[in-house]
C-alpha cells in the first residue's frame, strides 16, 4: 500500500447507501404500509427542510441532507411497490391458506441438502405458472421448495420443472411468496441453459478430480473454490463454525479478491497494459460467477470482492469507500431481499472493515517494526473479526474466541488453495486425470486448514454463548471496543503474539496424530 497517500475517506455516498439499506429493510420487515409511511415521512421532512431554506437560506449541509431524504423516499417507494406486489400475489394467498398447488417453476440455484432433515433439499425457484383446476395464472415471483433429495439433487439452475405440493407461508420475512413442500420428484423437467450445463459439468468434473484427496480435504476444496459444500462432512462444518472459519466454506469476497489478484499478477508479469488487465479480470470474474452460480450471494461476493481488491491493490480508501457504497446501492436495487440477508451484512461490513480499519492497523504495526506483509495479514484478520463478531453474535448467539488466531494461522494457505483449486477446475474441464495430479498441490494446505479448525474447536471455551439479537451484538461490540483500546495501550505485538503462542501450545501435543492423513 502506498505510504505517501493521505489516509482520507470519501464518505459522501455512505449516507445514501445507509438510507437505501434502512428503507429497504423497513419495507421488507414492516410491509407495504410501513414503507409508504416511510415515503411520506421522508418526503415531508424534505419539504419542510426546503421550506426552511427558502425562509432562512441554505445551511452548509442542507443540500446533502435534502438529497439523502429524497433518495431515501425513492428507495422506500421502490420497496413499497415490490412488497405490495408480493402481498397481492395469488401465490401468497395460496400460501396463507396452505393450499395444494401445481406449479411450473424455474430453478434459481442448485438444490442443497438440509442438515437435520434426512435426505431433503431446499431449492430456490421462480414461479412461471400457477396451475389450478379452473385456470392457469402466469405470474412471476420467488418461492422456496422443500423436497426429497431423490429426483431433485443434480438439477441445474435455469431448468423448468413441474411440481405439485402444499404451499405455506415463507420461512423468512423476505420477498419470497411462499414455501412449497413436495413429497416426490418433479412431474416434468426441462433442459438447462447451455451456460449452466457447461458450469454444471465443470463443477462435477472438479469434484471428481478432488475425490483423490482424503475425505475431509476432498469435501473442503470445492467449498473453498466454488462454494459447493455438498460433500463436506458435518464434523468439519461444525469445526469451522466454532473457529470462525465458516466464511472460507462459502463463496465470499475473499475468493474473488484472491482470484482477481492472481489474474492481475499474471497480467503484470507478462507485461500487458491496464486495459488488457481489466478485460482479463472482467472475463475471469464473469467465468467465476457462472461457475459458482449467479445467485444473489455470489453476485454480492463478486461486488464486495472487487471493492476489497481495489482497497488492497491501490491502498486508496478514498476510492474504495464510494465503490463499496455504490455496490451496496446497486445490489439492493437489483435484489432488495439482500437487505435482510446476514451474508450480505457480513460481506459488506467485512469489506468496510478492510477499507476503514485494516489500513490504520497496518500503519500502526509497521511503525512498531512489523514487516509489512505480516502487518497486512494481522490487520486484515483483526479488522474482519472486529466488524463481523457483533453480527455473528446477533445471528447465531455465539462468538468464537479463537477466530483471530485461526484466521491468522490459515491465512498463508488460503490463497494457495484458491488459486491452485481454480487451476485444477479449469484443467478438469479438459482432463480429469491431469487435474487429479495438479490437485495434489492443495493436499497439505487443505490438511492444515482442517487441522487448525479441528484443534481450535477442541480448545475449551473456543466458542462461547452470548444472547442472540441486538443484546448479544451490543455486548460483543463493547468487548471488541474494549479489546481495541487495550491493544492500543498495551502493545499489539505482545498481546497478539501471546494469543498465537498460547493457541499453538494448546494444539501442539495433538498435531502429530493428524500427520497420517498426508502419507
Amino acid at each position: 500500500m502506498p505510504d505517501d497517500e493521505p489516509r482520507l475517506l470519501d464518505l459522501r455516498l455512505l449516507p445514501f447507501a445507509g438510507m437505501c439499506w434502512a428503507a429497504t429493510l423497513i419495507g421488507i420487515h414492516g410491509g407495504s404500509r410501513a414503507a409508504w409511511v416511510l415515503v411520506a415521512t421522508l418526503s415531508g421532512a424534505a419539504v419542510l427542510l426546503a421550506a426552511g431554506c427558502a425562509l432562512r437560506g441554505p445551511g452548509r449541509w442542507t443540500a446533502g441532507v435534502l438529497a439523502v431524504l429524497l433518495f431515501g423516499s425513492c428507495c422506500a417507494a421502490g420497496t413499497a411497490w415490490r412488497v405490495q406486489a408480493v402481498e397481492r400475489h395469488p401465490m401468497t394467498e395460496l400460501g396463507r391458506n396452505e393450499a395444494w398447488v401445481t406449479l411450473v417453476v424455474t430453478l434459481a440455484d442448485d438444490p442443497r441438502e438440509i442438515a437435520g432433515f434426512g435426505r431433503h433439499v431446499l431449492v430456490n425457484a421462480d414461479v412461471v405458472e400457477i396451475r389450478r383446476a379452473t385456470e392457469t395464472i402466469h405470474s412471476g415471483g420467488a418461492v422456496v421448495v422443500l423436497a426429497p433429495a431423490a429426483g431433485w439433487l443434480g438439477l441445474l439452475p435455469g431448468q423448468d420443472v413441474v411440481l405439485r405440493g402444499q404451499a405455506g407461508p415463507p420461512r423468512h420475512r423476505d420477498l419470497s411468496l411462499a414455501t412449497v413442500r413436495v413429497s416426490g420428484p418433479p412431474a416434468a423437467v426441462g433442459p438447462a441453459p447451455p451456460h449452466q450445463r457447461w458450469a454444471g459439468a465443470l463443477r462435477a468434473r472438479f469434484v471428481a478430480a478432488a475425490a483423490v484427496l482424503p475425505a475431509d480435504e476432498a469435501g473442503l476444496l470445492p467449498g473453498l473454490v466454488i462454494g459447493d459444500t455438498s460433500a463436506l462432512p458435518r464434523e468439519v462444518k461444525d469445526d469451522f463454525t466454532a473457529t470462525g472459519l465458516t466464511h472460507l466454506t462459502a463463496v465470499s469476497g475473499a475468493n474473488v479478491s484472491i482470484l482477481l489478484g492472481a489474474v492481475l499478477l499474471v497480467v503484470r508479469g507478462v507485461g500487458l497494459g491496464p486495459r488488457a488487465g481489466a478485460a482479463l479480470a472482467a472475463a475471469a470474474l464473469i467465468a467465476f460467477v457462472v461457475i459458482a452460480r449467479p445467485s444473489p450471494s455470489v453476485l454480492r461476493a463478486a461486488a464486495m470482492g472487487s471493492v476489497a481488491l481495489l482497497a488492497l491493490v491501490t491502498g486508496r480508501r478514498k476510492q474504495a469507500m464510494p465503490a463499496l457504497a455504490a455496490g451496496v446501492i446497486a445490489l439492493l436495487a437489483w435484489s432488495p431481499e439482500l437487505a435482510v440477508d446476514f451474508g450480505f451484512v457480513l460481506s459488506a461490513t467485512a469489506t468496510a472493515g478492510l477499507i476503514v480499519i485494516a489500513p490504520v492497523g497496518v500503519d500502526v504495526l509497521v511503525r512498531r517494526g512489523w514487516p509489512r506483509a505480516v502487518a497486512e495479514t494481522v490487520a486484515v484478520s483483526v479488522a474482519a473479526f472486529a466488524v463481523t463478531a457483533p453480527i455473528v453474535a446477533a445471528m447465531a448467539g455465539t462468538v468464537s474466541l479463537v477466530s483471530i488466531c485461526a484466521n491468522l494461522l490459515v491465512a498463508p494457505v488460503v490463497g494457495v488453495i484458491t488459486v491452485a483449486g481454480a487451476i485444477t477446475a479449469l484443467i478438469a474441464g479438459v482432463s480429469i486425470p491431469v487435474a487429479e495430479v495438479v490437485v495434489r498441490v492443495t493436499q497439505w494446505p487443505l490438511w492444515w486448514l482442517v487441522t487448525v479448525a479441528e484443534r481450535g474447536a477442541r480448545i475449551p471455551g473456543a466458542s462461547i454463548p452470548v444472547p442472540s439479537g441486538p443484546a448479544g451484538a451490543a455486548i460483543v461490540l463493547g468487548a471488541v471496543v474494549a479489546l481495541g483500546v487495550t491493544l492500543r495501550r498495551r502493545g499489539p505485538r505482545l498481546v497478539l503474539a501471546g494469543i498465537a503462542i498460547g493457541a499453538l501450545v494448546l494444539w501442539a501435543p495433538v498435531w502429530p496424530s493428524s500427520l497420517g492423513r498426508l502419507v
